[in-house]
């Protein structure tokens, strides 16, 4: 028999708008006996139905929804239904040979996220209800890119992130099915990377700002270019190959330090790009003490909040570097600056921006704003799949 979620009166504004989740504190009853992970009957206070999705007590989020058709069966010809249907918007949008297949509530799998670099396949899973559905979705995603001709031949889960904890799951990372060579070898704007999918961060490599990377080249001719917070040196690697003279890129991981510098030999551009490791707030304020000019800055640090309990000593962190940026930036010269917070808003992120160009009396001509790229969808009411604000500005100075 299944079991019914009834809300309460007034409750689920979020999830008739468009959104995916419904939270304890929205739930009047839950009429049946269930166990955390099972598919549930979502209805309204007064009985009408709004849908199925999958509950856990443990968790803040009670039930994220998996289909608005209260007779829809959650089963293999469903999971099929939405792989495919992911996987047919990314041929449309993205160039898939290394693209996000899946990106959760966004792809209507909460809490699921699938990574294709080149052949092989980094998973992932953020929610008990999806852990349990995962491995049927991942026989299904095989199936529908060998339709199209693509075989994978490795998939590795990265399930080790620590809001899994709060879903009362373990965190863990490993092969699904035979193991691999986890160094793979992948292309993106015509840059050659080494993504290490076991260690490297989150899934192994930033896919989200790829048109980014791209929208930086045209203002890399013959410039000097810094690339703060570099990682394995994607953004810096851009840089190089659209014609910069000087790329300095600075990160304070000797892994990913280490991973770029192996991406710039992978490319012939070791001669033209200087990896450091550093802090860099300790390291900007020494290259402007040295009177250090760049034709272009770029921004690309990790989240400064992950909650909204933080976001005020964000703010003081994006509002610094951004500071320290411009007043390396040449007159006339640019600045391309981002955040990858959701809980930083684009209202908040650009009043931070403002006010920094204020304090060091810089004038901002705004070239772009752009977000993340399009596998990395924004679905509208489900607020926590638009996270990535990056702006490009021209700086002059005040005269």
């Amino acid at each position: 028999m299944s079991v019914i979620v009834t809300l309460k009166k007034g409750e689920g504004r979020t999830l008739k708008a468009g959104g995916a989740w419904i939270f304890d504190n929205e739930i009047a009853a839950v009429l049946g006996s269930t166990q955390d992970g099972d598919i549930v009957i979502v209805r309204d206070f007064d009985g009408y139905p709004l849908g199925r999705g999958f509950l856990n007590t443990r968790s803040k989020i009670r039930v994220r929804m998996l289909t608005r058709n209260v007779a829809q069966e959650i089963d293999r010809e469903f999971l099929r239904m939405r792989v495919k249907n992911a996987w047919e918007y990314r041929k449309k949008t993205v160039d898939t040979g290394s693209c996000r297949l899946i990106f959760g509530e966004a792809d209507f799998l909460p809490g699921l996220v699938v990574d294709k670099f080149s052949d092989v396949l980094v998973v992932e899973s953020l929610a008990l209800g999806i852990d349990r559905l995962k491995g049927t979705i991942l026989e299904a995603l095989c199936e529908v890119l060998r339709e199209d001709g693509i075989a994978i031949r490795g998939i590795y889960e990265r399930s080790d992130a620590k809001v899994r904890e709060q879903e009362g799951m373990e965190r863990h990372k490993g092969f699904i099915g035979p193991e691999f060579d986890t160094d793979v070898q992948i292309e993106e704007n015509g840059v050659k990377y080494i993504v290490d999918v076991v260690n490297g961060q989150k899934t192994g490599f930033f896919l989200d700002q790829k048109y980014n990377r791209q929208a930086i080249r045209r203002l890399c001719q013959g410039a000097r270019v810094l690339d703060c917070f570099t990682h394995t040196g994607s953004f810096a690697l851009n840089a190089a190959q659209a014609g910069a003279s000087y790329v300095m890129g600075v990160d304070a991981s000797e892994t990913g330090v280490e991973q770029a510098r192996r991406n710039a030999e992978l490319n012939g551009l070791a001669d033209r790009v200087e990896f450091v490791c550093r802090d860099v707030f300790e390291l900007l304020p020494e290259l402007e003490s040295a009177g250090e000019k760049f034709d272009l800055v770029i921004l690309d640090p990790p989240a400064f909040t992950k909650s909204r309990n933080s976001v005020k000593n964000a703010v003081k962190g994006y509002r610094e570097i951004n500071l320290r940026g411009m007043k390396l930036v040449k007159d006339g010269g640019y600045l391309a600056t981002c955040s990858c917070s959701h809980f930083m808003s684009c209202e908040l992120f650009t009043q931070t921006i403002r006010q920094a160009a204020k304090d060091v009396h810089r004038r901002l001509r705004q070239v772009e704003f752009r977000t993340q790229a399009p596998d990395h969808p924004i679905l509208w009411a489900a607020d926590e799949s638009y996270y990535l604000k990056f702006y490009i500005f021209q700086v002059v100075e005040e005269k």
